[in-house]
């Protein structure tokens, strides 16, 4: 596939162009699903010189991979369970992503494990740390440092000196989740993929036994069209066992969806210099920083309900702060909280003998001629994923496929990051924006920064911050939606910005405000303007009072009365017969 110049570009006029690829071209391979595996996947066969198509019915990351604990890491508790080669496996796409691969959103993060038991505790932590550094988990960063208890209350002094015996400090990393799948996304329509979100698959194309493509329909305006290619890959995370139902096939492996919460407070109710690992009876707890904040989490229970909205409870959030109370000296209460957030981890359920079982934490099978699909997996081992998938698509397409090589192929921002950084003052003078603003929008955007700040050439104020949410500028919601494939109130606050977790009003305070700032871009009238602003409002009420419930059901019950910014979305799609 040519490199298509300004083909990352995700804005209007994108939009409409692949809509009519999607219908008149015949593609390699056909991606259902926009999360960070399905994103990927379009990267790995598009730089293979593969004809890709991807799909989303709703916004890239929309799902599981813009509600994760914002971690690319190695997967420290897999040790416990003697998963050598998953650690190894994790920590090798971490250092890649940090140092080469996406150095502008994958940044190395300083953590201290609390000690809590005398004896044996410090060595047996200090020889599963041993193996993490050895294993790649030191190569960019500092090993493990083993501290007294008054070096961890120096590190943490917001941690109750009776809570812990002692410490070890170690390097993991931190990733804002939905702009790195974003990216991705981005980095695969350079190379020549055709993205289209807001794109329902509603139905398969067969030929006898083969799958020949997908029935689309637009979830604007309900137009509908068909994708033609040689093979499908099922890359739709929690509903996977929903696309599958629609291609009338058994599948070989079904998902479970798991909730879990995390709680998002001001970064001065903990003193701490270092994020925080803590044991639960049944698993950890991450006390991660996020810029002015801290993100604590998570929960880990079924979820039978909506797929596209989990909602949070009482009961869940209550649980985060009892767990991290019994640590602090300042505990925290419901009043500190600004923001929540729900999500669903997508795991294999049950596999048949058919199954190509990959790893231990995903599966990828095909399921007739023509249909692959892949299920499970951690975020961190995304690339892996993707090549483990068009590996076992390969064989439904006609032409020779090239081995995977994206472990070479740096995403959209990174080339050009570090030089960049080194001149943070003098870009910051440039532009007439702070130094410290600077470092913030090259932690976002790297190297593409400056297509960012163009937009701004002629507009001195959107050089401006929005104002309930000063931590961005205005400039960044037009580029969300000019380049950044945002389509609508919601995809900007939650996702190509995260005010809607970072900020008590949940954004709801600077939804008029960015409305006016994408309603020329996007060509919304008035009215479609005011309808954007309202059915924002409602999601933002419909979150915050689901949160005051004390079980799942009215949790849910309240979520999924609020509106969707989607209006021609269908849950559940028809099936046929």
């Amino acid at each position: 596939m040519m490199l298509q110049p300004g083909s990352q570009f995700l804005g209007p006029d994108q939009r409409r162009s692949a809509w009519e690829r999607l219908n008149e071209d015949h593609f390699d391979v056909i991606v259902v699903g926009g999360g960070v595996v399905g994103a990927g996947i379009a990267l790995d066969a598009a730089t293979r010189g593969l004809k890709v198509a991807l799909v989303e019915a709703r916004d890239l990351a929309s799902g599981t991979s813009s509600r994760s604990s914002k971690m690319f890491h190695g997967g420290l508790r897999y040790l416990e369970q003697l998963e050598f080669g998953l650690v190894r496996e994790a920590l090798k796409e971490r250092e890649l992503s940090m140092s080469h691969l996406a150095p502008h959103l994958v940044k190395p993060l300083r953590f201290l494990y609390p000690l809590t038991r005398r004896a044996w505790e410090r060595p047996y932590v200090a020889a599963g740390l041993f193996l993490y550094d050895t294993m790649g988990g030191a190569k960019s960063v500092p090993g493990q440092r083993h501290l007294s208890r008054h070096g961890a209350l120096r590190l943490a002094p917001g941690l109750r000196r009776n809570s812990m015996i002692g410490g070890i400090s170690y390097y993991d990393t931190v990733v804002d989740d939905a702009r790195h799948t974003m990216t991705v996304a981005r980095t695969a329509a350079h190379y020549g993929a055709v993205l289209r979100t807001s794109t329902q698959v509603v139905g398969f194309l067969r030929e006898a036994d083969r799958v020949v493509g997908v029935q689309v329909r637009d979830s604007e305006d309900g137009t509908t069209g068909e994708v033609r290619g040689h093979v499908v890959i099922n890359a739709a995370g929690v509903w996977t066992d929903e696309v599958q139902a629609l291609s009338q096939q058994r599948g070989r492996f079904h998902v479970r969806a798991s909730k879990g919460v995390h709680i998002v407070v001001p970064r001065d109710r903990i003193v701490s210099d270092a994020a925080i690992i803590l044991r639960t009876a049944t698993s950890v707890l991450f006390v991660i920083p996020w810029g002015a904040h801290w993100i604590i989490g998570t929960t880990d229970t079924d979820w039978n309900l909506d797929l596209a909205h989990p909602a949070a409870t009482k009961a869940d959030i209550d649980y985060l702060l009892e767990r991290v109370n019994e640590v602090l000296v300042t505990p925290l209460t419901h009043a500190d909280i600004d923001g929540v957030y729900a999500g669903l981890r997508p795991l294999l359920a049950g596999e048949s003998d058919e199954t190509s079982k990959l790893s231990r934490e995903h599966a990828v099978a095909r399921i007739a001629p023509g249909l692959v699909a892949i299920a499970g997996g951690k975020y961190t081992t995304y690339r892996v994923m993707a090549y483990d998938a068009v590996d076992e698509a390969a064989q439904d397409i006609p032409a020779r496929v090239s081995p995977s090589i994206t472990e070479k192929v740096p995403l959209l921002g990174a080339d050009g990051y570090f030089a960049l950084v080194n001149q943070t003052v003098q870009l910051a003078e440039d532009y007439g924006v702070h130094p410290y603003r600077m470092k913030h929008l090259l932690d976002r955007y790297g190297s593409l920064v400056d297509e960012v700040m163009a937009l701004a050439a002629d507009r001195p104020d959107l050089l401006q911050p929005i104002a309930a949410a000063p931590s961005y500028l205005r400039v960044e919601a037009v580029y969300a939606v000019a380049a950044e494939g945002a389509l609508h109130l919601d995809d900007v606050l939650a996702r190509r910005t995260r005010i809607s977790i970072e900020y008590p009003h949940r954004g709801a305070e600077c939804a008029e405000e960015v409305a006016g700032l994408v309603a020329p871009v996007l060509g919304w009238s008035d009215a479609e303007t005011d309808r954007e602003v309202r059915t924002y409002l409602a999601r933002v009420d419909a979150e915050v009072r689901s949160q005051t419930q004390p079980d799942d059901a009215s949790a849910d019950a309240l979520r999924i009365a609020a509106p969707e910014p989607r209006p021609e979305i269908l849950e559940p799609v028809p099936t046929e017969g």
